[in-house]
Parts: C-alpha cells; sequence; structure tokens
C-alpha cells in the first residue's frame, strides 16, 4: 500500500471531474504534507482513475483530472 493511497481512495469515491487541491487539503486527507516524494507516487493516481495536471508551488495547489 502506498503511503499516498488515501489521497487517490478520496479522489475516487468523490468522483468529481476535476480537483484543484490546495497542499493543506491534501495534507489534512492524508494526515501529512506531501513533499517531493509525490512526484514519484503520482503515476499511482491513475490506477485510481485520474492523472496529476498542475502542480502549483506559487499557490500550492495541485490539480487532479479524470482519466
Amino acid at each position: 500500500m502506498s503511503k499516498y493511497e488515501p489521497l487517490w481512495k478520496y479522489l475516487k469515491n468523490n468522483n468529481k471531474e476535476n480537483y484543484k487541491l490546495s497542499y493543506k487539503e491534501i495534507e489534512d486527507i492524508l494526515g501529512f504534507g506531501i513533499d517531493h516524494s509525490f512526484l514519484t507516487y503520482k503515476k499511482e493516481a491513475k490506477e485510481y482513475g485520474y492523472e496529476v495536471g498542475k502542480i502549483s508551488m506559487k499557490e500550492k495547489t495541485v490539480i487532479f483530472k479524470k482519466i
């Protein structure tokens, strides 16, 4: 099980077309903050029907898109 699995399940269970989540929202879902390892694990989102779009370091947001 990936440490990011709670996030992927959240996306799948809410079944929205697109998400724009702040780092804080992601931290609340996961119980920890995202770090550089997120870039390695982001490919796992596809197993749950989503892909990671833009990651904004300035806005501190991540966009997820349903595939």
